[in-house]
């Protein structure tokens, strides 16, 4: 496997961007290889006729759906967003709300799968909303957007039913697993 496939299946894996310099430590590679890997890519994705490209600044790289897929890519969304948010949506704005603000690892760790297209599609609904984690810069917390709070007639998380006994109960959790 050459190093641009690498670089492909780590950007589709992770399916967020990714720091540069990260993506060559992941590699082992030097970062002036990922750099001329990464045009090599671009080259690539755009002379192949693709649904996909990258996007990239100075700093980090990512997959992305290209401008020549807007229509049907829009035509998904609205489907999307048509549909009920179903029960594994549910389930992590319970987690996003009880918990939050929550990474996506531990979103991920509490339900036990993936949960990155869950995240996206609640976040394309305007439910919740993510924030720089202030102990990594390179990642994000989730919490609960102001319409969410709006549409469960709740002015604040507080308000959710038996919330200090789940609060309790998951700060021992944590307390418990040594990540508090």
């Amino acid at each position: 496997m050459n190093l641009e496939q690498k670089i492909e299946a780590v950007l589709f894996y992770k399916n967020e961007p990714v720091e540069i310099k990260k993506l060559a430590k992941i590699l082992n590679e030097e970062e002036k290889e990922v750099r001329e890997a990464l045009k090599n890519l671009t080259n690539s994705l755009n002379n192949g006729n693709r649904g996909i490209c990258l996007i990239m600044t100075e700093a980090e790289v990512s997959l992305a759906t290209t401008k020549d897929a807007k229509e049907i890519i829009e035509q998904i969304a609205k489907s999307e967003m048509s549909e009920e948010v179903g029960r594994a949506g549910l389930e992590t704005l319970a987690i996003i709300l009880y918990n939050g603000p929550v990474s996506r690892r531990d979103i991920d760790l509490i339900r036990g799968v993936n949960s990155t297209f869950i995240l996206r599609n609640l976040s394309i609904r305007g439910l919740i909303e993510r924030e720089p984690d202030s102990k990594d810069q390179r990642t994000f917390k989730y919490k609960g957007s102001l319409d969410l709070l709006a549409h469960l007639g709740i002015t604040k998380v507080e308000e959710l039913p038996e919330f200090e006994i789940f609060k309790k109960k998951i700060t021992e959790l944590k307390e418990d697993d040594g990540r508090e």
